[in-house]
């Protein structure tokens, strides 16, 4: 019973962890706050985590296996839909500034030096994605390339920083809407 009840505040941490690194960054959220939030020991967090680093790795790779799950689903259970439907919907998943792709790419700009072990887990979804999203383009067009689907990743980050910058137009969709259309005229 004691694995499982420290399994649980593990849990614990991993969300209030997730929820403060979205709200405030991983630069400014502290242990001391984390461990204050989760209203457990810094003694049982070190045991459960070791270090801060290896905390926000466990926060990304939590982020990065849901979000890996639910890209999966468009991609292969989504039959019906067209190729172009499937980008679309993996556009949106990723430009939701309260969905899974959030962390990830928020890790992008703030760890990189400061956190390597863990940035590599933001690296290797993207990854990961541009190589599921050019095996995706191949179906329907076989002159695609890698390069297209690195386009589609900047797409996805440009429409998360069009959400994030101060004078949100509301038009980050149509990003999506002009690589699509050049997609299906190339």
């Amino acid at each position: 019973m004691k694995n499982l009840e420290s399994s649980f505040r593990a849990l614990r941490v991993l969300h209030i962890a997730k929820d403060l690194f979205n709200q405030d960054g991983f630069n400014k959220v502290g242990i001391d706050r984390i461990i204050a939030e989760a209203k457990i020991p810094k003694a049982t967090f070190y045991n459960a985590f070791h270090s801060k680093e290896r905390l926000i790795e466990r926060c990304l790779i939590f982020q990065k296996d849901a979000l890996k799950d639910k890209v999966i689903s468009i991609l292969y259970s989504y039959n019906e839909l067209m190729v172009l439907d499937k980008l679309k919907q993996i556009y949106l998943l990723h430009t939701n500034l309260n969905g899974l792709y959030y962390l990830l790419f928020k890790a992008i700009f703030e760890i990189k030096t400061l956190y390597p072990m863990a940035y590599r887990i933001a690296i290797e979804y993207r990854t990961w994605l541009v190589n599921e999203i050019y095996k995706l383009l191949l179906t329907v067009k076989t002159e695609a390339s890698v390069d297209d689907a690195r386009m589609f990743l900047f797409v996805v980050d440009g429409g998360m920083i069009q959400l994030l910058s101060k004078n949100q137009t509301g038009e980050q969709d149509k990003l999506v809407e002009y690589f699509l259309l050049m997609m299906s005229y190339r």
